[in-house]
């Protein structure tokens, strides 16, 4: 039987178990709405192309599972390219597909000037995918699609960029569309496998470190099954934090660039890097001194030592690796004097940021005590979500999602539109002033869609970061306080309940209840100041 290359398109989705896609309409991509609707896979319209790829961002990260972001030619391409970036960044599976103009109308080499015409389009999405394709003949979209899909998925996962020719998308496919194979999994090498079991013989004070890597693998339960034999503290990165359960013996309960949980890193003497790049974030811009030996476990060699040396690199999945490493690692006394260390160390990472900032000790002690277990947690980049990100204890993986891999303002808003749409737990979105408005148009796709999720819009007036990286140099704020709507009656312009407090007490803790069990989009707007906390890069300690 016959099918049009959209239809083609769509079957691939479906071959991907795909269930929801993230888009907006143009010319040149209505021949994909017109076979989606068709099928069962439910079509999210946004209100800017941007917004489609953090949706996909967000439903991946609260999954694990493929998002897909559909975008139309040109400008609606390029409007992708920043989301799609920190995609990348993040280690998310997101699938883009765009359209590009007819191939009947392209001579190679030359730009004419067809409507939404780029000179090249797949290359501008190059530096910020995983792999770009740009499909040849309407014979190629779902064998294409379905390799981009699975491609995105594989680990290292990221972001797959396919561009569809418009005239493809309507010719018709005789050809059905086939599967291709499976890669196989290789095997952890069993030499290296028993050097770092002899280099964690001989350690005196072994430390853990996991990522990202580490979480998407599915590796939580390895983890913990080595960290405790090591009677190691682990620390995780802000793309690992949930990783362990805060109540696991050997759960680290801060960041590592507070200073109390910075010592463990320059006490260890070997340290277990799990599925992370030590990248310039989480290291205060390698200003960390490298461990004294290293045992690297990444799915790519090349990042397992990229930033500091390994001694022993183990390449392969987080989790059948760090499964195959346990059993030849002898079980080691040490864990009750661990836990008495790590509650202590608890107790002084709480006592410094109420010391600190009252107000990120009032935010935290709501959050914990308001949402429930199975709640995600959506964060921009702002000074909320800054002190979220880093002291939050995430109660289990993919239970937050931050934006810290390529650092992209307006991240949250639309990201949490995708991930409530997961069906993971309720979602807050927790953003401020300046990156809300970044994305307030898609109040708009909230109603419309009926999705439940609580905003939190933390007011300061302006780029509170910026303000104080300003002031932090000691010159006076300018350009960072920004003219802002009321932001309670834009929600209720849009049809979103919302409500403004004081602050982060007793009154933000009802509207947080209240949101979480409305069942549907509802905005609390914070008015409130804070001060940043030491994970961003003006107060990271180890700068003296």
């Amino acid at each position: 039987m016959t099918a049009s290359g959209a239809a083609r398109l769509v079957e691939a989705l479906e071959r991907l178990e795909v269930e929801t896609v993230f888009g907006l309409p143009g010319v040149h991509n209505l021949p994909i709405w017109k076979a989606l609707a068709a099928s069962q896979i439910r079509l999210v319209g946004v209100r800017h192309e941007q917004a489609a790829v953090y949706a996909a961002d967000g439903y991946a990260r609260a999954t694990g599972r493929l998002g897909v972001a559909l975008v139309t030619s040109g400008p609606g391409a390029a409007n992708a390219l920043g989301a799609t970036g920190e995609a990348m960044a993040s280690g998310s599976p997101v699938l883009v597909v765009a359209t590009d103009v007819p191939a009947a109308l392209r001579r190679p080499g030359v730009y004419r000037g067809v409507l939404h015409e780029t000179r090249d389009q797949t290359a501008m999405f190059v530096p910020v995918t995983k792999a770009a394709t740009l499909v040849g003949a309407a014979e190629q979209i779902g064998a294409t699609t379905l390799a981009a899909g699975r491609g995105a998925l594989a680990a290292p996962a990221g972001p797959v960029y396919v561009g569809v020719p418009t005239d493809l998308l309507v010719q018709e496919v005789a050809a059905p569309l086939a599967e291709p194979p499976a890669p196989g999994a290789d095997a952890p090498d069993v030499a290296s496998l028993e050097r770092a079991a002899e280099l964690l013989a001989s350690a005196a004070r072994p430390l853990i470190w996991a990522g990202g890597g580490a979480l998407r693998a599915g590796a939580g339960q390895a983890v913990g099954a080595l960290a405790e034999r090591l009677a190691a503290p682990v620390v995780t990165t802000f793309q690992g934090r949930g990783l362990l359960a805060p109540d696991h013996p050997c759960a680290v309960p801060g960041p590592i660039h507070a200073e109390q949980v910075g010592t463990l890193w320059d006490e260890a003497d070997v340290v277990v890097a799990i599925g992370t790049d030590f990248d310039g974030m989480m290291t205060q811009n390698w200003l960390m001194p490298a461990p004294p030996s290293l045992i690297a476990i990444n799915v790519d060699e090349r990042e397992a030592g990229k930033n500091y040396p390994a001694d022993v690199a183990l390449v392969g999945d987080a989790a059948r690796v760090v499964d195959a490493l346990v059993p030849r690692v002898a079980t080691r006394p040490g864990l009750p004097a661990l836990r008495r260390r790590l509650r202590e160390l608890s107790e002084a990472v709480a006592a410094a940021v109420a010391a600190d900032e009252p107000q990120a000790t009032a935010l935290l002690d709501v959050m914990a005590r308001c949402l429930p277990a199975d709640a995600v947690v959506v964060a921009d980049m702002c000074i909320p979500g800054y002190w979220l990100a880093g002291y939050r204890q995430v109660p289990a993986p993919r239970k937050l999602a931050y934006p810290v891999g390529w650092g992209t303002l307006g991240f949250a808003f639309p990201a949490s539109l995708g991930a409530a749409l997961a069906g993971a737990g309720p979602v807050v979105c927790v953003t401020g002033d300046g990156g809300f408005l970044f994305a307030c148009g898609e109040l708009a796709t909230a109603v419309q869609e009926a999705i439940p999720v609580t905003v939190v819009l933390v007011d300061d007036g302006g780029y509170g970061m910026l303000r104080f990286d300003q002031q932090h140099a000691g010159d006076e704020p300018f350009g960072v306080d920004l003219a802002r709507p009321d932001f309670a009656a834009l929600a209720e312009s849009f049809g979103v309940p919302a409500t403004t407090v004081e602050g982060f007490g007793e009154s933000f803790a009802t509207a947080l209840t209240e949101g979480i069990g409305a069942g549907g989009p509802r905005m609390i707007v914070v008015n409130a100041r804070m001060k940043p906390p030491p994970t961003t890069s003006p107060r990271w300690y180890r700068r003296g």
